[in-house]
């Protein structure tokens, strides 16, 4: 069973995201304009035998599909289902083989806490972060779900260093929580995490990033804060730093550590949001150790369409440094976004050169036809589409590789995972799809009602099987097969 937001509750419902802290960007003016002032959405992918095509344009799952029954049969270009797992899923998967050679993946099970405490419980999904092996990929196997404080609500946090084969995690919600972290040992059998320690040292945490040396983990809350904490000892987390005063959400890393890509939330006010976009730090004396530390912003970077920057992942092509940089939602922040949201700007992704990080530039877009402000209007009756927190728009994208990938994968909420090409840097196009739609809930589960897909997660991948991995928040874990020579890609 599901409940049906009224209007009414919905605006209640955009007023607490607000006080909660999901903050956002003003409104671009103009943005129901002319179709030819937007970036363009990629070009639609050709699918091939097998495939179960989209019914109305790129990325939207229209109600005549649901009152027809079409949307229950899924859509699938160039992709099908090898597994499936549970019956929720968070932010984030990640997929690590320990020494021994033993594959695991490793899923946050829960969107919103007190929601899905309910739920995960009555479907039987189980608590915590989830964790599967995965040595037949056709039968994932749960061995074990991680309940300590932060697996339990991690929000964006769920983070993996495979070089010291940590994973941790900082408590957190959509607005933040006093950041209790938990640190795991997954080296020594990634089917059963050592828990090496609990501490209060992530601070206000909501999103995170790893050192790619696995020395500084990284907590950022959209309360105000960025936290650097020693994990050289993992059973002794030392803070190395805390900076107030900056609204960050992910962060992540270049290959030494010392310089730090922000999806800078910005400076929120009633009126709307200024100084959001891609922010490049010089964090260096932390990495170093220096005493008291100072970090320094180098460069900044917004654009047009911004949303709310969710986070920028590094990677190399050609000698150059890039990140693909993904926008979460719509615009929930500004009082005037709020009043009209079937126009709010959809940010979806990017990729920026970062080779000067003084002088980052705008390289291309990712997008779907969904995204578009000027088709807003039409899909704002589709299930989930007036929801505040789910609606056509990207959440979390992520990387096979960080030298020279072919593919990117992306979560887009109502539109599934989405698979692009990225061979091409300037001209992305899109490869491939999946999507389940839910069309009814089997157990009872509020805010939002559990229809559509509520794809959210960063996605992982087996680059050998030619597979990628993702959690839906409406009905778990899956295991994708790419078909009809777009394995390829991910080699």
């Amino acid at each position: 069973m599901y409940m049906v937001p009224t209007p009414a509750f919905r605006r209640l419902l955009a007023a607490l995201l607000v006080v909660g802290g999901l903050s956002t960007a003003a409104v671009a003016s103009g943005s129901a304009g002319a179709e030819t002032s937007w970036p363009a959405a990629a070009p639609k992918a050709t699918c091939g035998p097998g495939s179960l095509p989209e019914t109305s344009w790129q990325g939207r799952v229209p109600k005549v599909d649901y009152d027809s029954g079409r949307a229950a049969k899924g859509y699938f270009c160039n992709t099908r289902q090898v597994a499936h797992q549970g019956a929720s899923g968070g932010f984030k998967v990640q997929r690590y083989t320990d020494p021994a050679g033993h594959t695991c993946a490793f899923y946050d099970s829960t969107l919103v806490a007190g929601r899905d405490v309910l739920s995960n419980t009555l479907n039987g999904s189980g608590l915590g972060v989830q964790v599967l092996d995965m040595t037949n990929p056709a039968t994932p196997r749960k061995t074990a779900g991680l309940i300590t404080p932060a697996m339990l609500s991690p929000h964006e946090t769920l983070v993996l260093n495979r070089k010291r084969g940590l994973l941790a995690a900082v408590m957190g919600t959509l607005a933040t929580l006093p950041g209790v972290l938990d640190v795991y040992d997954v080296k020594s059998d990634c089917r059963h995490p050592k828990l090496l320690s609990t501490s209060p040292m992530g601070i206000l945490g909501h999103e995170s990033g790893f050192a790619p040396d696995g020395r500084t983990l990284w907590s950022a809350g959209v309360a105000g804060t960025l936290a650097a904490i020693d994990l050289t000892d993992p059973r002794l987390p030392k803070l190395v730093k805390l900076q107030t005063g900056v609204v960050y959400h992910g962060v992540r890393l270049s290959p030494d550590g010392r310089t730090m890509y922000v999806a800078n939330i910005g400076n929120p006010s009633l009126s709307g949001l200024t100084g959001g976009g891609l922010r490049i730090l010089d964090v260096s004396q932390v990495q170093d150790r220096v005493p008291n530390p100072q970090i320094k912003v180098l460069s900044d970077v917004s654009w047009k369409e911004l949303s709310i920057p969710q986070v920028a992942e590094p990677f190399t092509k050609d000698g150059r440094r890039y990140v693909l940089e993904v926008d979460e939602f719509i615009d929930l922040f500004s009082l005037q976004a709020l009043t009209s949201m079937k126009t709010s700007p959809v940010g979806a992704a990017r990729i920026i050169d970062v080779t000067d990080p003084v002088h980052p530039t705008i390289v291309s877009n990712l997008r779907l036809e969904a995204h578009q402000p000027w088709r807003r209007d039409a899909e704002w009756g589709d299930p989930g589409a007036s929801f505040p927190a789910q609606g056509y728009a990207a959440h979390y994208c992520s990387l096979p590789r960080t030298d020279a990938p072919k593919l990117v994968g992306c979560s887009m909420i109502l539109s599934g995972l989405r698979l692009f090409d990225i061979s091409d840097l300037r001209h992305p196009k899109e490869a491939a799809y999946f999507n389940r739609p839910v069309v009814a809930s089997k157990t009872p589960v509020f805010l939002p009602p559990a229809v559509g897909s509520w794809a959210m997660s960063a996605p992982a991948y087996d680059a050998a099987r030619g597979q990628v991995w993702y959690t839906d928040g409406n009905s778990g874990f899956y295991v994708v097969q790419l078909t009809n020579g777009t394995a390829a890609l991910l080699k």
